[in-house]
């Protein structure tokens, strides 16, 4: 895992190089922080499914219809259907606990409420760049997918109910932090499942990068002081990636199983925006600019499954058909497809998310070390 701090003119470089990846099998095993109290009040999200935890099936007409509406999702915490895209609590939920801001609430479920301690505004199978960018390149977007500068409109709209100056405003998102990433594997994963090259898509990769540092920028412009802007997972472990580009050519893939190119171009890509970040910082020196890696937790913790001899690493455990146990035409939630008895031993809840076991896992070694760089303090 890499963090990359800059703040106030001096810049840190943290990297955690693993040398075994059974520390940090171990660290996330570890207790999780308590009683963390931090210098801000709010935790604002921009993102995808990995922290939607109910804003797509509230997205009219469509939202109510969607899978995350519908058992079996939910099954594993509370019991019943969230919104959430996964059998339980997905990485915001496990984030937010951990910087003693449980009380987060999707957007689209607010109706005027204004007691919580932050607002997900990330919405399930969306995209940083807009659909004319897609359409323009013949790729389909889900119609009720929020791109990120939808998720901005958002943002802006629920400032407008809160304040009524810029100054005041100023103050709401400065005492925040701000997340925003990782919806980027969403931009290449549509194109590649729907046909288009690893050459074609490397092509978006500016277009994705220049979007992120625009947004950040303009949420520091309102007043933002912390932003935490997180690199991608390994995109080509996906059971619907892995599905897309089947092949029986062997060295398409990497010693895990995953599609090596994918994963390549995902690294790359992690690597411009880390980049990027740093450019950022330059440009607002007074402003905490972290970089989050989060590749190389999931991944370890993936190498460590397929390690441990269990055969379902890459399998979805809501799913049927195929080596991956996924098929698109009949996705988890639709009638007669299974779910698995025990989501704790699968890493891929539907083929496209994770399970609540992995977001526990990874982001109790991803958050531990944010919290000291962020200047909480906890048990």
């Amino acid at each position: 895992m890499k963090i990359q701090v800059h703040e106030n003119r001096t810049y840190f470089f943290f990297s955690f190089f693993v040398v075994c990846f059974f520390l940090l099998i171990q660290n996330s095993q570890q207790q999780r922080p308590q009683n963390t109290t931090c210098p801000f009040k709010y935790l604002y999200s921009f993102g995808d499914g990995i922290t939607d935890i109910g804003n797509t099936v509230r997205v009219l007409p469509f939202g109510p219809f969607l899978p995350a509406a519908r058992s079996p999702y939910g099954q594993t915490f509370p019991g019943q259907p969230t919104g959430r895209w996964s059998d339980g609590r997905n990485a915001i939920d496990y984030i937010g606990s951990d910087l003693g801001l449980p009380n987060i609430v999707p957007y689209l479920s607010l109706r005027g409420s204004t007691s919580n301690d932050g607002v997900i505004f990330s919405a399930a199978r969306s995209t940083t760049l807009d659909r004319l960018f897609f359409k323009l390149r013949g790729v389909a977007i889900p119609p009720y997918a929020i791109p990120l500068s939808g998720q901005l409109r958002w943002f802006k709209a629920y400032l407008s109910s809160l304040c009524s100056t810029p100054q005041d405003c100023a103050n709401i998102v400065g005492d925040s932090v701000i997340i925003l990433g990782d919806i980027e594997a969403n931009d290449i994963g549509y194109a590649l499942e729907q046909g288009k090259s690893i050459q074609q898509v490397t092509t978006y990769v500016p277009f994705i990068i220049r979007a992120l540092i625009e947004a950040a920028t303009e949420l520091i412009r309102m007043g933002a002081k912390r932003v935490v802007l997180t690199g991608s997972v390994p995109v080509g472990c996906y059971p619907y990636i892995l599905t897309a580009l089947q092949t029986n050519n062997a060295t398409a893939y990497d010693d895990l199983g995953c599609v090596k190119s994918v994963n390549d171009l995902i690294l790359s890509k992690n690597q411009l925006l880390q980049e990027a970040v740093t450019n950022l910082a330059a440009q607002f020196p007074n402003v905490g600019v972290y970089y989050a890696g989060i590749y190389d937790s999931v991944q370890s913790i993936i190498r460590q499954s397929s390690i441990s001899g269990n055969n379902m690493t890459l399998k979805s455990c809501c799913g049927i058909g195929g080596q991956y146990n996924y098929d698109r035409r009949r996705f988890c939630g639709s009638r007669g497809v299974p779910v698995c008895a025990n989501p704790n031993e699968y890493i891929y809840w539907d083929g496209l998310h994770f399970t609540q076991d992995l977001y526990a896992q990874y982001t109790n070694i991803v958050v531990p070390p944010f919290l000291p760089v962020l200047g909480c303090t906890s048990n």
